[in-house]
């Protein structure tokens, strides 16, 4: 049985940001350098902060003479891309992208590749959820949404798009979701934290919480998706440590879970599903037990007993996690739900398993059921999208 990838990317083209530098100026995001090694997509008034390079970095993988490193049980090892290849392709920018990640109709042959049968498909700018102008990032998200609708339909019903979706206006919010969903999109995005002055248990969100509950429209929260933080209300750090920062990655979605799970919102919406992606899941179980620990100890220190809901049943009832090469995940699979965990590439990302996804999966789920493999790497996602 093929996978289909829970978890995979788009690179935007340069149709997303049209419009959006005569309307807001130096402030929004447009691709610069297009088709050469500077290709990126710039917001000017953030300087070096704001450049992204437009690079699907393991569809580079498959070069002539190239050997892919990677330890088993694990994905490739990043590449090294000095080789003669290598620099003619990133000279190229995003024109030097396999056609697949450039062209939905042509995606097909990187999934053969793979051994996928389908993908979901989540931005690869995640600066469009953080954009402070909220007017602009409700303008970029609408363009972003009209480009995945065509370019996922070019795939031949192998491709997916996961819209986003505005939340920082909650009026704008409820108009695009409305609209996504008669487009036909399955599911869509949040970011990954709530707005600084908004947690996501504010009565603001109501309507939108209703409205994708009543459609049976999951809400994914994607690594790397954070809601903008005014610079006055960021924690003073030390030096950055990239090793720290990377470990650390699931700190970032693990407020929003208590603002979900403990906070009323999944007690409101019993219907409403959640998806926690690429902060893989060797955490969760562990992680629910303290969160239930600490709900006991809130509830204690007030003198009153907890009544609710334990954390660990909430989050099998409504929310998901994708993995990648997650073992510990695997191995814990049953305190976090079987039906809970899916499987995703981060196909064209750096972090991709592509194109040793299928190699990886039978090295994660040695000694694991079939019947569980199955659930996890297609069954899964096929019932939360209702592909099945």
């Amino acid at each position: 049985m093929q996978p289909i990838s829970a978890d995979s990317h788009v690179m935007e083209a340069e149709d997303v940001f049209l419009g959006l530098p005569e309307r807001f100026g130096d402030a929004a995001p447009r691709v610069v350098g297009a088709g050469t090694e500077d290709d990126a997509i710039v917001i000017p008034a953030l300087g070096p902060r704001g450049v992204r390079k437009r690079m699907g970095w393991a569809g580079m993988r498959v070069r002539n003479g190239v050997a892919i490193e990677r330890r088993e049980g694990h994905k490739p090892e990043v590449d090294d891309l000095t080789d003669a290849e290598a620099k003619e392709l990133l000279a190229k920018g995003y024109d030097g992208l396999r056609a697949g990640i450039r062209d939905g109709a042509r995606r097909g042959a990187d999934q053969d590749i793979d051994g996928v049968a389908a993908e979901f498909l989540y931005p690869g700018f995640f600066g469009m959820f953080s954009l402070p102008n909220v007017e602009l990032l409700v303008a970029c998200q609408r363009n972003y949404n009209d480009w995945l609708h065509d370019y996922a339909a070019a795939g031949a019903g192998r491709l997916f798009g996961l819209a986003a979706i505005p939340v920082q206006d909650p009026a704008a919010d409820a108009a695009e979701l409305e609209r996504v969903i008669g487009l036909g999109y399955k599911g869509g995005c949040i970011p990954c934290t709530s707005p600084a002055d908004k947690p996501y248990f504010h009565a603001d969100y109501e309507p939108i919480w209703s409205l994708a509950e009543e459609a049976g429209f999951p809400l994914s929260m994607h690594v790397g998706t954070n809601a903008y933080l005014p610079r006055d209300q960021r924690a003073p750090s030390r030096q950055r440590d990239s090793v720290f920062d990377y470990a650390n990655a699931p700190s970032a979605v693990q407020r929003t879970l208590v603002e979900l799970i403990c906070r009323g919102v999944a007690e409101r919406h019993p219907q409403l599903r959640f998806v926690v992606s690429e902060f893989n899941a060797g955490w969760i179980a562990h992680w629910l037990d303290r969160v239930d620990q600490g709900l006991q100890r809130e509830h204690r220190f007030r003198s009153e007993a907890f009544t609710g809901e334990r954390p660990q049943d909430v989050w099998r009832r409504q929310f998901h996690a994708t993995i990648e090469d997650d073992r510990p995940a695997i191995a814990t699979r049953e305190l976090i739900g079987v039906d809970n965990l899916m499987w995703g590439s981060d196909y064209p990302h750096v972090d991709s398993t592509w194109p040793c996804s299928q190699q990886v999966l039978d090295e994660i789920f040695d000694g694991v059921p079939a019947t569980h493999r199955e659930r996890i790497t297609r069954r899964n996602v096929e019932a939360l999208y209702g592909l099945a």
